[in-house]
């Protein structure tokens, strides 16, 4: 069994995986316009032409999801995110510094990567795409 997360943006899915793809060190593997969809979606609005209605970010063995949504679709998708965050873990508390420091470029910090009392390094930020990460590293001590 595989969980993926999947992120709707409002016509920044392309900008942000790719930004993404760059960060994690990852590879896009899919990434389907809706100029693509067939006639009868209805998909045909010169709007969303270079919108992504899916995309797929592999890094690793695990992997995101993403799309462009409008609110006539997704009718809170214009709204700051909330209730989750995309978590990052790692034992390797430089890789986890380099994944903080790449995705906090041009978006706001919560928490600032540092040791806490659950590991040696941790943080919490709102990317510039507005989705909320947390980047931990893990200590072994089945607490993080």
């Amino acid at each position: 069994m595989k969980i993926v997360t999947s992120l709707s943006f409002r016509g920044q899915c392309r900008e942000a995986f790719e930004f993404y793809a760059k960060v994690l060190g990852g590879k896009i593997t899919a990434a389907m316009p809706y100029s693509d969809a067939p006639p009868e979606m209805g998909a045909d609005n010169p709007k969303y032409r270079d919108w992504l209605m899916h995309c797929w970010l592999d890094v690793g063995d695990q992997s995101l999801m993403g799309a462009d949504m409008d609110t006539d679709w997704a009718p809170n998708v214009d709204r700051p995110k909330n209730g989750f965050d995309v978590t990052l873990h790692t034992d390797d508390i430089d890789q986890a510094r380099r994944w903080f420091d790449g995705l906090k470029e041009g978006g706001k910090v919560v928490m600032d990567f540092d040791k806490t009392f659950w590991s040696p390094g941790y943080g919490s930020l709102i990317d510039r795409f507005g989705v909320p990460w947390m980047v931990n590293t893990h200590t072994g001590n089945g607490r993080e």
